[in-house]
């Protein structure tokens, strides 16, 4: 198992330095590395990323407000040449804060609790269910990912409908298909995603729920029988 993770720091020279050693890690996996947060912000919303290595300091955007920005928040390991953001570092649940110089010694030991943490909140979610939060009439509720029947776009709002019921949630369809697994979830059409476990049938237009039709877009049959026939 490695995590992916990027780098983001607005001097080269730290950048080059991290990327070493993230590349000489055997439990790390570099996506990329960027000098400031908006191209950084624009690789995690289309990779699965489980840790920044992230700057504080950076011209535009710093460090703090680069998070506050960033709607799904991978772990995060501040690396800064100042002691006295170590306070509020915390605050946005860190998983560790590094001085510049960074010692090799202290890299690792940092990676290892990030390597930690990741594991432990893996055999969580497994044993609770994989599960999301959504915010519906101003209330946050859990929903369990397996009970998700389909996922459909509203107006400025996205449906979620469940074995149980169907909220209303003021969010993107694209905000849902990077939250759920792609494993089990595909979208069949601009503006449904469907839970393949629970497709009863389906035809060149539709996938069936239950008595729902859901509209197939031209191109997304194959994505459909693909999934399908991958899925356990």
């Amino acid at each position: 198992m490695k995590l992916n993770c990027v780098v983001v720091d607005d001097s080269s020279i730290q950048r080059t330095i991290i990327a070493k050693l993230v590349n000489n890690h055997p439990g790390l996996h570099l996506i990329g590395d960027f000098s400031n947060a908006i191209e950084a912000k624009s690789c995690i919303s289309l990779n699965n990323i489980d840790l920044i290595f992230l700057d504080i300091e950076m011209p535009v955007i710093n460090g703090f407000d680069f998070l506050d920005g960033l709607k799904t928040k991978p772990q995060i390991i501040f690396i800064t040449s100042k002691a006295e953001y170590a306070l509020k570092a915390f605050d946005y649940d860190a998983t560790d804060y590094l001085q510049k110089p960074i010692a090799v010694d202290r890299f690792n030991a940092s990676v290892k609790r990030a390597i930690d943490m990741h594991l432990l909140k893996k055999e969580v979610k497994e044993e609770e269910g994989e599960h999301i939060f959504i915010k519906s009439n101003l209330k946050k509720l859990k929903i369990f990912t397996a009970k998700i029947k389909w996922i459909e776009a509203f107006g400025d709002y996205v449906r979620v409908v469940t074995e149980d019921d169907s909220n209303l949630v003021l969010s993107t369809m694209k905000s849902f298909e990077n939250d759920l697994s792609k494993d089990k979830f595909i979208r069949v059409h601009k503006s449904y995603i469907i839970n393949i476990d629970k497709v009863e049938r389906f035809n060149s237009k539709f996938a069936e729920i239950g008595i729902t039709k859901i509209p197939l877009s031209r191109n997304k049959k194959e994505d459909l029988v693909k999934a399908l026939s991958t899925s356990s």
